[in-house]
């Protein structure tokens, strides 16, 4: 259930996790640095550090005490487990976001199980990001405090299903007893009205907090996003069934068309490096590499600050609650 108070909108995701807005600006590698955790946290929604963009658990430790320069709202700090050849030191980069006094924490890539050892003695909240109802429930079990469900639709890993949003958050909401944010397809106030209509407590927006002012990351891939529509994503990794939805550019086509016609991740590894898709947002150049987008820029039209965004979003589903949906219920005449 939400509830419209004169501060916003509560549902049980602000109440568990301390936050004024059901808003949540997820980890993005690259993206999901000190800048932009501070505005998102000051405008009232949460807002989550990337761990793994920075290279060691010590310049972690400084990315927070920015962070805490910037704003004193709450704030988490996203680690998520990543196939590896060689893996980065996930135990130290855990000590490091407990040493930091951080409180909330968002998971992803895999089974939780680790994290929550870790992290519920320390008396750190978990919001875990899964793809399926399955694993989700499986999250539940195992103790985290709250499930951020993602669709289809989403940039990054959507998973090996291929269920959207519009199935799979009500699916998930008839059996998750804890609190859960939609992810996937999030823009503005008409997707978070129609997120707790489907039974979430919250929603969560990638792509969307990208292409903001206080977003680090080349002002001309912000405009490619705003020119861009729906159409213009590749879900690549898809024969290696480790799909990953990216923006459509030559480099994507090419990984696409290469793996298709059975070539191995070795024949592609050069094209998906890291390092590019990091060129891309430092550089400006959107055709330089690999780069996470979700379907939902096609609803994208602005660049605006976070806090012009928040407040937006915040004050158009209060009136599309309150208003619009309520003038349907037509009184009965007796």
């Amino acid at each position: 259930m939400a509830t419209v108070t004169e501060s916003g909108i509560r549902t049980r995701f602000t109440e568990e996790f301390g936050v004024q807005h059901p808003i949540v600006q997820g980890g993005m590698q690259w993206v999901g640095r000190a800048e932009l955790v501070a505005a998102v946290a000051e405008a009232g929604a949460l807002g989550f550090i990337t761990a793994l963009t920075q290279p060691t658990p010590e310049a972690l430790v400084k990315e927070i005490a920015r962070c805490r320069d910037l704003t004193d709202k709450p704030f988490g700090v996203n680690l998520t487990i990543l196939p590896a050849i060689e893996p980065p030191p996930y135990a130290e980069y855990r000590q490091a976001i407990i040493e930091s006094g951080i409180n909330i924490v968002e998971t992803a890539g895999g089974n939780p199980s680790e994290q929550v050892a870790a992290f519920k003695p320390a008396g750190v909240k978990i919001l875990h990001k899964c793809t399926s109802v399955r694993h989700a429930l499986k999250a539940q079990r195992l103790g985290v405090d709250g499930i951020s469900i993602d669709g289809l639709e989403c940039a990054g890993h959507p998973g090996e299903d291929d269920i959207p949003g519009l199935v799979l958050i009500p699916r998930a909401a008839g059996q998750i007893t804890i609190p859960m944010i939609a992810s996937g397809g999030f823009a503005d106030a008409r997707g978070l009205v129609a997120a707790l209509a489907l039974g979430a407590d919250g929603i969560n927006m990638g792509t969307r907090f990208m292409c903001t002012a206080e977003s680090p990351i080349h002002h001309a891939v912000k405009e490619r996003i705003v020119e861009a529509d729906e159409r213009e994503t590749e879900l690549i990794f898809r024969p290696l069934r480790n799909t990953a939805r990216v923006a459509s550019n030559r480099v994507s086509r090419e990984v696409v068309a290469k793996l298709d016609a059975g070539a191995r991740f070795e024949d592609v590894r050069e094209l998906v490096a890291g390092a590019r898709g990091r060129q891309v947002y430092e550089l400006g150049d959107p055709e330089f590499g690999i780069w996470s987008v979700g379907l939902v820029q096609g609803l994208i039209d602005d660049i605006p600050t976070v806090d012009e965004l928040v407040r937006r979003i915040v004050a158009e589903a209060t009136e599309l609650i309150e208003e619009r949906l309520g003038s349907l219920l037509q009184p009965t005449i007796e």
